[in-house]
């Protein structure tokens, strides 16, 4: 057999291991956010913390752990927390491992006869994470801490010994610490399914073998990158606004290739804000390397050798890469949606039959609180249509892979009602090609509630392309006994038995003169 086949079945091999990885993370965990939406991401990074492989899972989760390895391997190091055999490490510090607080990452070093192979890592999305507010996520955060636990790199399992300390701490410091519990632990068992089936492959191929397989597999990527990218060049420029009451907070980009180098520079962004909707630099990362990969990469994988070949430059003080304890968690769900709009502008100036109209851009994330519970989803909006066809209707565009929760989940678990959940016919924008339409989601308060909703594109609609109509903005009303009530994108309010919540979520732009 070659070395190169040699690779290549090994490489399919880690691809199932994180593939697995997340089919047991889902399985096993107890909060509806994670086990039916699937928020949560799985990869596999080499000793020095450089990515090999990922699942298909999150785009906002797996671009940022390009960043957020390297920092958390120098934090470890730093604090003497060198890995051993049986330890876990978790931690959700964003200006670490890169995007916000809900997203807990845990991180596994994986031995072979006394030697560091790998690290196994899963990040997913806890309901709750402490702070001043339920689910964390709400605009009116001032400073990180308010948005809940920070934690820093810990070892919750330390040479196969469960911390209790630890554990108990985190407990302690959340609303719902079943799902909490639940949760870690389904985290901690995708590591150790992970840890072993590449314990078989270092049986079976040998160490040394893998650790060639690892190379093989970052240097392929960087090779197929660095060509595909000798074949364009030019400049682009793009701009776009997240919109925060009445202010519209800038986001600026320039796009350039040039020596077999993709250079993307953010100077010109506006200065990073005293609210949620600061971009930590992984996500920042993360919502550059969904553009390339979605327009100019999708047949090649990313891992370290891609982000070889892409320089991002991004101005500290920035909405795109705040200092900290700046509030981050909703730069984590809207930011990243605008800087991936503002990407595709730029990159439409120098491909503009490839990049497709503006689709509805929110994740439309909705809280819902009461005593002793938390619940939390994002809703699908429109995706913008192609240069070739129709944009599809009610889906979660760009940062976000997730699923929709079902309407039984979420009647099982908390005191509503649903009363409406449909597509929200034409809200697409026409065009030659037409964009996708959004969501409805209507439903009853049945208990005394806090509900908050971040949702952007409220106020400027998606744009179309090449002569296509802009999709429909979004649109929140409480509808109470005495009248109905429109609110802004971004807000806090408290809700009464009978009120009914009604969320439109945006359609995307068309593409083409009709």
């Amino acid at each position: 057999m070659s070395k190169i086949v040699e690779y290549e079945i090994i490489r399919s091999c880690l691809q199932y291991v994180v593939e697995r990885m997340g089919t047991v993370l889902r399985r096993c965990a107890f909060s509806p956010n994670i086990r039916d939406r699937a928020d949560l991401s799985c990869l596999v990074c080499d000793p020095e913390g450089r990515i090999v492989v990922q699942a298909e899972h999150i785009p906002v989760h797996l671009g940022s752990m390009h960043v957020g390895m390297f920092r958390f391997l120098k934090y470890i190091q730093e604090e003497g927390l060198e890995p051993e055999p049986g330890d876990v490490y978790v931690v959700n510090d964003p200006y670490i491992i890169g995007t916000h607080l809900n997203d807990v990452t845990v991180l596994k070093p994986v031995f072979y006869n006394g030697k560091l192979v790998a690290w196994l890592v899963n990040k997913a999305h806890h309901v709750d994470i402490g702070g001043a507010y339920p689910g964390g996520l709400c605009i009116h955060a001032r400073t990180l801490f308010e948005e809940g636990l920070v934690i820093p790199p810990t070892k919750l399992i330390a040479r196969g010994c469960l911390r209790k300390d630890i554990l108990n701490m985190l407990l302690n410091n959340v609303r719902m610490p079943m799902y909490t519990y639940g949760d870690l632990h389904a985290q901690i068992s995708a590591c150790n399914i992970g840890e072993q089936e590449l314990c078989k492959l270092c049986e079976k191929y040998g160490v040394e073998t893998v650790f060639q397989c690892f190379n093989y597999i970052i240097e392929h990527t960087e090779a197929l990158t660095r060509a595909r990218v000798r074949e364009l060049s030019g400049a682009g420029r793009g701009e776009d606004y997240v919109e925060l009451n009445d202010k519209l907070v800038k986001i600026c980009v320039e796009l350039r290739f040039s020596k077999a180098e993709i250079h993307v520079d953010f100077s010109g962004t506006d200065p990073q804000l005293d609210c949620p909707l600061n971009a930590a630099f992984g996500v920042t990362t993360a919502s550059v390397t969904f553009v390339l990969k979605s327009i100019l990469f999708q047949d090649i994988e990313i891992n370290h050798g891609f982000y070889n070949v892409v320089k991002i430059e991004a101005p500290e003080g920035t909405v795109v890469n705040p200092r900290r304890p700046a509030p981050v968690g909703l730069g984590n769900v809207e930011t990243s949606q605008r800087i991936v709009d503002a990407v595709l502008e730029a990159l439409s100036q120098i491909m503009p039959d490839k990049v497709p109209a503006q689709s509805g851009g929110t994740m439309t994330n909705v809280i819902l609180a009461g005593p002793g519970w938390v619940f939390y989803e994002t809703i699908g909006c429109g995706a913008g249509a192609c240069p070739y066809m129709d944009g599809e209707d009610a889906v979660h565009v760009y940062m976000t892979n997730t699923l929709n929760t079902p309407i039984e989940v979420i009647e099982r678990v908390i005191p509503v009602q649903f009363i409406e959940y449909s597509i929200r016919r034409g809200s697409g924008g026409s065009g030659r090609y037409r964009g996708g339409n959004g969501i409805v989601r209507c439903f009853k308060i049945l208990d005394r509630a806090w509900l908050s909703v971040v949702m952007d594109r409220v106020k400027l609609r998606p744009r179309g392309r090449a002569g296509g109509e802009d999709g429909l903005p979004g649109q929140v009303q409480i509808i109470k006994r005495n009248g109905t009530v429109t609110l802004s994108g971004k807000t806090t309010v408290e809700l009464e038995p009978g009120d009914i919540v009604r969320i439109e979520t945006p359609g995307g732009g068309g593409f083409g003169r009709p």
